[in-house]
């Protein structure tokens, strides 16, 4: 675990992630990651374009076969 302090950037408050954790997610300034809202806390992860370009199929399955989700999760 590392800890982390929140900084002031502008009008907002930020964190600096340490190189080695930059390195580790194979991150650079300007990538994307996303926050999930956990029970204990908060997750950071890298932006993944495949999994992204997948669930936009998945949402455009689900939209247009709902009637069948819907009787499959019956």
């Amino acid at each position: 675990m590392t800890a982390i302090k929140l900084t002031q950037i502008g009008n907002s408050v930020g964190v600096i992630l340490p190189k080695e954790m930059l390195a580790r997610m194979k991150l650079e300034k300007g990538d994307t990651v996303y926050a999930t809202d956990l029970e204990n806390g908060i997750a950071l992860r890298p932006h993944d374009p495949a999994f992204e370009a997948q669930m936009t199929a998945a949402r455009a399955v689900m939209k247009r076969r709902r009637s069948v989700l819907r009787e499959l999760a019956k």
